[in-house]
């Protein structure tokens, strides 16, 4: 769904999505595989504003080394494994790609066992599904796929966990598209100061939050956007606004302000454990179904930077993987209003 072209429902209800964990080390032929089922919906979401209105491709590679040349060789073998094609190329550097908007809630649990806890709402159809390990540079990373290469979720086994929300504003500007910027902070970054940084720096191409969480218990939550230098905060809850509310339409229907206070009274509650909390996602305010936007939860994670693990919730099931033992899964959830 396009920010810059207004909010409006969508008609693709209901939706089923088979999730699949998968390891492939190093871009290969499972990757060039799914590439293959899922360059025609990318193409077209990619081109629905015109060809034109995207970059050439030498701007989508100058951009991709001036801010993110660790990721260089990765995007060239990608491109190799898509057949060369320069509007592939293009598509994949994820720079100015159309916008687009989620739902999403998250929160850091910071007591015995750090955790990241996500919802990721989203149009069931538009939903890759992907659970994948990779090593594509000093890092292990396991992560939700998205733009096919880039994650929404994830952790590396330096003990970094990353999610990402939408950020509630209609602004798009010259950046990247989020999942391949929060891929890269798992890619090349241990720590949540050093993800600060990375941040910091990079051009985003819509506003969006992303929470940090380590090892350690650190967490910041950085807003990000074209229209304004990138904030953090040391807060460890964010759902689909900053500071203020910038897209009071977005905000009515999705709920924003309400999942936010509900996650921020509930981490406040004695006694609440990291199972309470994580069971808490699994039902409404923040479980839920399919609304108006097209966009419902599809999936709850949680992510444990410190024993690099990761478990994935659906009502009345669950996957948990790790570095350690990582299995070849598959799980179907339809989903409906």
């Amino acid at each position: 769904m396009g920010v810059a072209g207004g909010f409006a429902p969508v008609e693709d209800l209901p939706g089923t999505v088979t999730f699949l964990a998968s390891e492939e080390r190093e871009p290969g032929p499972r990757w060039q595989s799914w590439f293959d089922g899922c360059a025609a919906s990318y193409r077209a979401w990619y081109l629905n504003e015109g060809e034109l209105a995207r970059p050439d491709l030498a701007t989508c590679r100058r951009m991709l080394a001036r801010h993110m040349p660790e990721l260089v060789p990765v995007h060239e073998r990608l491109v190799e494994l898509a057949g060369a094609d320069q509007l592939d190329a293009r598509m994949l550097s994820m720079y100015n790609p159309p916008a687009f908007v989620s739902g999403c809630s998250q929160a850091a649990w910071t007591g015995d066992t750090p955790a990241l806890v996500r919802n990721y709402d989203y149009p069931a159809s538009r939903l890759e599904g992907l659970l994948v390990l990779t090593e594509w540079g000093d890092r292990q990373v396991i992560g939700m796929s998205d733009c096919l290469w880039g994650l929404v979720d994830g952790i590396n086994d330096s003990g970094l966990a990353a999610s990402l929300t939408f950020g509630g504003s209609t602004a798009v500007g010259d950046g990247f598209a989020i999942p391949l910027v929060l891929r890269y902070v798992l890619e090349v970054c241990d720590t949540v100061p050093e993800a600060c940084e990375v941040l910091a720096r990079i051009p985003i191409h819509t506003t969006q939050n992303i929470t940090l969480l380590d090892r350690d218990g650190d967490v910041r939550t950085a807003y990000v956007g074209p229209d304004r230098p990138t904030r953090f905060r040391r807060t460890p809850v964010t759902t689909n606004h900053q500071e203020t509310i910038a897209w009071p339409a977005y905000e009515r229907a999705v709920h924003s302000v309400d999942r936010e206070a509900f996650l921020t009274r509930l981490l406040a509650s004695p006694g609440l454990t990291i199972e309470g909390l994580i069971d808490a996602f699994l039902a409404a305010p923040l479980h839920t179904p399919l609304n108006v936007t097209g966009s419902g939860t599809l999936y709850t994670a949680a992510y444990f930077p410190a024993e690099g693990r990761v478990e994935l919730r659906w009502p009345g099931d669950r996957w948990s993987e790790s570095f350690d033992s990582f299995q070849e899964l598959r799980h179907t959830e339809t989903y409906r209003r």
